[in-house]
């Protein structure tokens, strides 16, 4: 099974590498990986001409955002599933992908998410972030599972669809939607933390992100045809909570 993986980037310089490391020490062999770089001109081309040998597709020019970015990856995928790790995250451990194609022929789903932990640049765990109680209702209520834990048939996204152009932060949650809630494709769960990721991406920075993530929340529901209100989407935060504390728990034992 060869699993395409895609990293959107631009001026990522401080934290691709890492990034890069994480997928080429994978033991699971059968990987394409695709880089699609935004234009870069903070040294980021740099790191990439480094690695250029491990990675088996480069693009680099200007594009419409992220999502467009990812659907340039999609297209070039040659992989039976693909995965999207963001320029600032990183697998947790060599075995991800081997985990993963290991759940994939062991269910055959047409897709697969895990856990993952937000992290600072010291690796210190902010929240842990888990799919375990997920399920597809409680996207009604802005729920959803860690996107970069995210793996999914390339066939699926041929029959239903790449990332929508008109979301700026949430077309991850409205493909969860169109998905999981509208088409009722089959899921499993991989009961493990495959992903850390560094606080401080473009979902998670600053409150007007948080404003504009409940406005295109709604807006997904809506254009599914699900009706959807601000105070059904606002226990997502209680959820939240009780993921960082989560994390502080798990810091406190790894300190002890």
């Amino acid at each position: 099974m060869k699993v395409s993986i895609i990293t959107v980037c631009y001026n990522s310089a401080e934290t691709i590498e890492k990034t890069i490391q994480s997928v080429i020490s994978q033991s699971y062999q059968d990987i394409e990986y695709i880089i699609i770089d935004g234009g870069s001109y903070d040294g980021t081309l740099d790191i990439l001409a480094k690695y250029r040998s491990k990675l088996s597709k480069v693009v680099s020019e200007s594009d419409d955002g992220i999502y467009d970015a990812m659907n340039k990856g999609i297209a070039l995928a040659t992989g039976d599933i693909i995965g999207i790790l963001n320029s600032d995250d990183c697998y947790s451990n060599s075995d991800v992908i081997y985990s993963v194609v290991s759940a994939f022929r062991q269910n055959d789903k047409d897709m697969l998410f895990a856990d993952l932990k937000f992290v600072n640049d010291n690796d210190k765990i902010l929240r842990y972030y888990s799919a375990k109680r997920f399920t597809p209702n409680r996207l009604k209520f802005g729920i959803m599972p860690p996107h970069p834990t995210l793996f999914v048939k390339k066939a699926i996204y041929q029959k239903y669809g790449v990332y929508r152009l008109d979301f700026k932060i949430a077309a991850d949650y409205e493909i969860f939607v169109r998905f999981l809630l509208v088409n009722r494709l089959s899921y499993t769960y991989l009961n493990k933390c495959i992903i850390n990721m560094l606080v401080g991406g473009v979902s998670t920075s600053n409150l007007q992100s948080k404003k504009i993530i409940n406005q295109e929340t709604i807006k997904a529901l809506e254009l599914n045809g699900i009706k959807a209100n601000y105070l059904c989407i606002s226990t997502k935060y209680v959820t939240k909570i009780l993921e960082i504390l989560k994390g502080r728990l798990l810091n406190y034992y790894k300190k002890n």
